[in-house]
C-alpha cells in the first residue's frame, strides 16, 4: 500500500513516505547515442543546397583554419586545441562564424567527451540562425539534455520549449517524453509547484486530445505533490488518478492521502469513510471502528449493522472483537424502533417551523436508509436555513444526488465544498466521474453501497 495510515489509537501523525518506481524518461536515459555530430549534419545538409556566400574576417579564419585540421585529423590532438577555444569563440563575430566555430567546438567536445564544449558549440550554432531547418529541434533538444546534466534548469527548460515548438521528436523520444521532461526540470530545481502544474497541463492536454494517460503520470505527481505537500494539487493527481484507474488499491491510496494530509472530525471521517465503503477499501479493523464509532449505533443503526455485517463477511474483522460486537448488539436493538419512527421524522422535517437540527438529522436518517431522494430533500432544505453547516450539509447532499446517478449536479455540489471538508470534496468528485465513465456500479455492489 502506498499510502498506509497507522492507526490513530496507536500512535498520532504519519511519518512514513511512499516510494513510487516511474519509468519516465530522464536526460541520462535519452542521451544515450542521440548526440551525433551537428557540424556533419550541416555540412550534409550544405552539399544538397549551395549556402551564399560565407562572412569570415581574417583574424577568424587564421585562427580556425589550425584547430579544424586537428579537431578532424585522425586521432589528432584535441586537447591540444581546447585552450584556444575562447580565442576563437571572441573571434566569432558574424552569423556564419558563429556557426563554424560552434561547430569546431560541439565537435571538439564531442571527442573530448566535454559536455561543456558540446553546448557552447550547439549555443554558438542555434544563436547563428544558420541551422538548418529541420535540425533546430534536434539540435536544441541535444542542448536541453547537455544544459540539464549540468545543472542549467531554466536554459535546458528554454532548449527544451525550442525543441517542442519545433516539433521534434524520434525514437523513444515522444512529444509526451518531452513534456515529463520539463515537468521533471521544474522538480530537479525543486520548484515543487511549478512542476506538478506543467504536468497536470499534460496530463489535461493530453486527455483533450482523447490519448490514454499512463498511470506513471498520475503517481509522479502524486509522489512529489504528496512528499512535498503541494496543496491543492495533490488531490487533483489523486481524483483524476482513481478516475481513470479505479481499482479498490489505488482507491485506497487515494483516501488515505486526504487522510494522511488532513486531521478529520469524526462527522468529516464519516463521509471519507463512506466512500471508502463504496469503493471496496476498508480493509483494517480500525477502519471499521473508526466508521462505527463516527455514524453511532445509536444515531445510525442501519447504517452501522450494514458496516459491520459487510466486516464480518469479508473476514476482516473477527466476531471476538468487543467493540464491534456491543456495537452490533447496539444497532440490532435500536433499529426496529429506528424504523417506526421514520415517517414521523419525515413528517416533522417537512414541517414549515421545522427545526435545522431536525432537518439534517432527518437527512442523515434518510441517507443511512439508502432513501437518496428524502435525503436529498432534506439536505436541500437545509442549506437554505440560518446557522447550516454548509460544508457537511453539501457533502452529504452531493453524496445523496451521485447515487441517484445524478452525476452533474452531484458535481456541481461537491465544487461548491471549500475550507477543511474540500479534499473529502475531491475524493467524491473522483467517485462521481468515474461513475460517469461506466455504466454499471463501481466496485460495492447494490447491497453494500448504501451510506
Amino acid at each position: 500500500m502506498l499510502f498506509p495510515v497507522s492507526n490513530p489509537r496507536a500512535r498520532k501523525g504519519f511519518a512514513s513516505q511512499m516510494v513510487l518506481a516511474i519509468a519516465l524518461a530522464t536526460s541520462g536515459a535519452l542521451l544515450s547515442g542521440l548526440v551525433a555530430e551537428p557540424a556533419q549534419a550541416q555540412r550534409e545538409k550544405k552539399e544538397k543546397k549551395k549556402p551564399e556566400a560565407a562572412v569570415y574576417s581574417k583574424e577568424f579564419v587564421a585562427a580556425f583554419q589550425p584547430m579544424q585540421a586537428i579537431v578532424n585529423a585522425e586521432g589528432g590532438d584535441v586537447a591540444s586545441v581546447k585552450g584556444q577555444i575562447p580565442a576563437l569563440a571572441a573571434l566569432a563575430i558574424s552569423t556564419d562564424e558563429k556557426n563554424a566555430a560552434g561547430g569546431l567546438i560541439y565537435n571538439a567536445g564531442a571527442k573530448l567527451g566535454d559536455q561543456v564544449l558540446q553546448l557552447q558549440g550547439l549555443k554558438l550554432m542555434l544563436e547563428s540562425g544558420k541551422t538548418a531547418p529541420d535540425q533546430v529541434g534536434r539540435f536544441n533538444f541535444i542542448a536541453y539534455q547537455l544544459a540539464n546534466a549540468q545543472g542549467q534548469y531554466a536554459a535546458s527548460r528554454n532548449y527544451l520549449q525550442q525543441a517542442m515548438a519545433n516539433n521534434f521528436t524520434t525514437t523513444g523520444v515522444t512529444m509526451a517524453d518531452m513534456q515529463i521532461a520539463m515537468a521533471e526540470s521544474f522538480i530537479a530545481e525543486k520548484r515543487f509547484a511549478e512542476g506538478i502544474d506543467y504536468l497536470g497541463r499534460a496530463i489535461a492536454e493530453a486527455k483533450a486530445a482523447g490519448r490514454k494517460v499512463d498511470e506513471s503520470w498520475y503517481r509522479r505527481g502524486l509522489s512529489v505533490s504528496y512528499n512535498n505537500k503541494v496543496m491543492p494539487q495533490v488531490y487533483d493527481f489523486a481524483t483524476n488518478w482513481v478516475a481513470d484507474y479505479p481499482s479498490a488499491t489505488n482507491w485506497r491510496d487515494a483516501i488515505n492521502i486526504a487522510r494522511n494530509l488532513n486531521t478529520f472530525d469524526s462527522a468529516e471521517m464519516l463521509d471519507l469513510l463512506r466512500l471508502s465503503l463504496r469503493v471496496d477499501a476498508l480493509k483494517e479493523k480500525y477502519e471499521y471502528s473508526d466508521y462505527v464509532e463516527a455514524a453511532d449505533a445509536r444515531r445510525l443503526p442501519k447504517e452501522v449493522k450494514r458496516v459491520i455485517d459487510l466486516a464480518y463477511s469479508k473476514g476482516h474483522v473477527s466476531k471476538d472483537d468487543i467493540y464491534l460486537s456491543d456495537s452490533l448488539k447496539t444497532a440490532n436493538a435500536r433499529l426496529a424502533a429506528d424504523e417506526a419512527e421514520l415517517p414521523a421524522f419525515e413528517r416533522d422535517a417537512r414541517a414549515p417551523a421545522a427545526a435545522l437540527r431536525t432537518v439534517m438529522a432527518a437527512g442523515d436518517t434518510f441517507l443511512s436508509y439508502s432513501q437518496y431522494a428524502k435525503a436529498e430533500e432534506f439536505y436541500t432544505k437545509a442549506l437554505a436555513m440560518p446557522g447550516v453547516d454548509s460544508g457537511a450539509a453539501l457533502t452529504r447532499l452531493g453524496i445523496a444526488q451521485a447515487e441517484q446517478g445524478k452525476h452533474g449536479e452531484a458535481l456541481a455540489t461537491f465544487a461548491k465544498i471549500t475550507g477543511k471538508r474540500a479534499p473529502i470534496a475531491q475524493m467524491w468528485t473522483g467517485y462521481v466521474k468515474q461513475k460517469q465513465m461506466v455504466a454499471t456500479p463501481t466496485v460495492a455492489s447494490a447491497a453494500t453501497t448504501g451510506a
